[in-house]
């Protein structure tokens, strides 16, 4: 653990030795296996911040901030791996207040900062979507054993709801197994029909998913101009959470890390009631 200052750096050809990666092994590796160059992003995806050459314990979380920035340095971490990373389009790229803070303890300590945005939320199997409908029990549509999907990049999953009939059966179980209680919009008593989900801030999509044939719509957030869409076109919309929806994927991609480089991840839950 570094208590203090700043890490030594280690310079040379890295040598990770038993239980450890090269860092720049470790995001050729992710790009191949994110397929982030499919993607036109909002932020660049892979290594943001390069720290020490060789990594052996990750933390894994939803998003870069100062909590779990503090929390993977007084774990003795060698990584940050977040769905949220930094650098996003058309921010101030002053270097200032908490932006200065969160770059100052990653640099401070040389910690390797990996964030992937899109190609975590669209991964078949590791992705935000693909992990929120095993844990919400969400059958996806398959065609040629591909999940079906529409809107902006393929981003919207469609599929059914197994095992609930009604949109207040499907509230309830949103409720017991993402710890919250979502926003509904819609009648409770109506039938959940075919769904569609895209995780975090895609309540912009709700149109793709009615034209995709949709009759229940989940995401993690909502806007103003979603409730009378919603209310106008009969589809029940669900806002489950942007934290709340997008827990798994990181998760799913540290266990995928762990397996394949024989290295400890471990996920810290930051709460976000957003």
């Amino acid at each position: 653990m570094i208590a203090g200052g700043r890490a030594p750096r280690q310079t040379g050809t890295p040598n990770p030795g038993a239980g450890g990666v090269a860092a720049e092994e470790l995001a050729s590796w992710l790009a191949a296996e994110l397929q982030v160059d499919k993607f036109r992003d909002y932020c660049p995806n892979g290594l943001q911040v390069e720290g020490r050459p060789v990594v052996r314990h990750i933390i894994a979380a939803v998003t870069a901030s100062e909590a779990a920035i503090r929390h993977a340095i007084d774990a003795g971490a060698d990584a940050l791996l977040v769905h949220h990373g930094w650098f996003w389009k058309n921010e101030d790229p002053r270097v200032r207040g908490t932006r200065r803070t969160r770059l100052s303890l990653v640099l401070g300590h040389d910690l390797n900062l990996f964030a992937y945005h899109l190609p975590l939320d669209a991964h078949p199997t590791w992705g935000n979507n693909a992990q929120l409908a095993e844990v919400l029990g969400l059958v996806p549509h398959l065609v040629d054993g591909v999940a079906q999907s529409a809107g902006p990049d393929r981003l919207i999953w469609l599929g059914q709801a197994a095992g609930v009939s009604t949109v207040g059966e499907l509230a309830a179980r949103i409720t017991e197994r993402l710890g919250r209680a979502p926003l509904l919009i819609g009648d409770p008593s109506r039938p959940v029909g075919r769904v569609a989900w895209c995780t975090g801030a895609a309540q912009s999509l709700l149109q793709d998913a009615i034209d995709a044939g949709a009759q229940t719509y989940i995401t993690g957030e909502i806007s103003e101009p979603t409730v009378h869409l919603a209310r106008e076109s009969g589809t029940a919309f669900f806002a489950a959470g942007h934290h709340a929806t997008e827990r798994y994927g990181v998760q799913a991609v540290g266990r995928a890390i762990a397996e394949r480089f024989g290295i400890r991840v471990d996920f810290v839950d930051i709460d976000n009631p957003v």
